[in-house]
């Protein structure tokens, strides 16, 4: 199977986008399985995974009726309130539906750093393993330490890292730095702990006026550090469009991963989400 590991499908007239850019018109309109199904047929993707880009429950549940009606859906990464321990009956009736697969809290827009290590969010990760769901790690490189010690005390925790965790590639091209402090922080991610990577919103960061060669280092770092069973290629579509089309990420994908063997370059765009998800 060719897997879309990461994107989202929105409607902003429901009013829960709180981050959504009202002046970017690419964004700020509602996206609907119409609208990506061309494209995954015209691409041969055979399955995506639709992830959460709202921090309500509300949210969650429209992401599960467009997957219900939707077969190419394969997986839906909703949220719950981590500060709240009564949605742990969110999360157990979540988990009741066939196509639910984890959840994502929106660290990356969280003010404190520390977030994820408070004592009052720790009973859902003890949750999500007890109910087998994943777990989605959405923040920049300095939440790098932290996720690999939250890995490190839930080993038994299934998490992926979303999106490279950011790397701030335009800095990077800027001469401001940072590129050896990320890729220090992956490689230890890799190393210490059993987490996988998503390889996808690299168009992102790389700001305007970006080539391939200035995603280049990343690819390489990431697919050395975790090897290409432990990454999957995920679209971050429609997010992607304020850089590019799908196809046009997509290409760039595939002609970063061109050193890659058959079987490996099937790890990436598919093997990895499917095993990881547990994609039917």
């Amino acid at each position: 199977m060719k897997i879309d590991a990461h994107h989202h499908l929105w409607q902003p007239a429901r009013g829960d986008y709180d981050w959504m850019p009202k002046d970017i018109a690419v964004l700020n309109r509602a996206y609907v399985p119409s609208d990506l199904a061309p494209t995954l047929k015209a691409q041969a993707i055979d399955g995506t995974v639709l992830v959460q880009a709202a921090a309500r429950i509300e949210e969650t549940e429209y992401m599960l009726g467009l997957a219900d009606a939707t077969p190419w859906i394969k997986g839906v990464v909703g949220w719950v309130d981590f500060e709240d321990p009564s949605h742990i009956t969110h999360l157990r009736r979540f988990a009741d539906h066939p196509k639910f697969r984890g959840v994502r809290p929106m660290i990356q827009d969280i003010p404190d750093l520390n977030w994820m290590l408070r004592d009052d969010v720790q009973w859902a990760y003890a949750a999500l393993i007890d109910l087998d769901l994943t777990f989605d790690a959405l923040g920049f490189p300095e939440h790098i330490a932290n996720f690999r010690t939250l890995a490190q005390r839930y080993p038994d925790l299934r998490i992926v890292y979303d999106h490279c965790m950011k790397p701030q590639i335009h800095d990077h091209r800027a001469g401001r730095g940072g590129f050896s402090e990320w890729a220090d922080g992956m490689s230890a991610l890799a190393e210490d702990t059993g987490g996988v990577c998503k390889f996808s919103a690299l168009l992102t960061e790389a700001g305007a006026g970006y080539t391939i060669d200035d995603l280049r280092p990343v690819a390489e770092h990431v697919l050395a550090a975790f090897g290409p069973d432990r990454v999957m290629w995920g679209s971050d579509w429609p997010v992607c469009r304020i850089r590019a089309e799908y196809d046009d990420w997509l290409g760039f994908a595939q002609q970063l991963s061109a050193h890659l063997s058959e079987t490996e370059r099937a790890d990436l765009f598919g093997g990895t989400a499917a095993r990881f998800y547990r994609l039917e």
